[in-house]
């Protein structure tokens, strides 16, 4: 999930006949937005190339039984948790923390939306949370950038990023 992105519902009811290796996606016939392909990265792919197959389950996450899988990644989830120490990340946090690392790294709402499914921006917007250190860098960079175009010093600025504003009115009629 947090490699992927993807919703609870969407890794539980996950089938191998869903994953398509050669075109390095999921291609999931129902989620809750409808159906979705979910494009797999370096990473996932290899952490699913590793996962064993139950010959009579076909989910990639198999449970007791072969028509549910939910007990089974609610345990995992609760032992992963436990042993490192989470106790207050929920399931749901991963798919957050995966729309919050392509935010950090500069990706828009729109692809970032596009990645996770959403249909409206403003959801996207909810779970992209920017941590403090990368906003106060682009508040940085952005101040320093208004000062030295300020400043009209060439050393500081090349002159291509030194932005020439129109004239004022009143410096027009003069």
């Amino acid at each position: 999930m947090l490699l992927t992105g993807c919703r609870r519902g969407e890794i539980v009811n996950l089938c191998w006949g869903y994953v398509d290796f050669e075109r390095e996606c999921l291609r999931l016939p129902d989620s809750k937005t409808g159906a979705k392909v979910v494009y797999l990265n370096a990473p996932s792919r290899a952490l699913l190339q590793k996962l064993p197959r139950m010959a009579d389950n076909p989910r990639v996450v198999p449970g007791m039984r072969s028509d549910s899988a939910s007990a089974a990644i609610d345990y995992t989830w609760s032992r992963v948790r436990t042993a490192a120490g989470l106790t207050d990340v929920r399931l749901h946090d991963l798919r957050h923390s995966f729309a919050s690392v392509g935010a950090a790294g500069g990706l828009s709402l729109p692809i970032i939306g596009a990645l996770l499914g959403h249909k409206h921006a403003a959801t996207t917007a909810r779970y992209a949370h920017l941590s403090a250190d990368p906003l106060r860098a682009a508040n940085d960079a952005v101040g320093a950038r208004i000062a030295a175009a300020m400043s009209r010093t060439s050393e500081a600025v090349p002159a291509a990023d030194v932005v020439d504003l129109p004239p004022r009115r009143s410096d027009a009629r003069r």
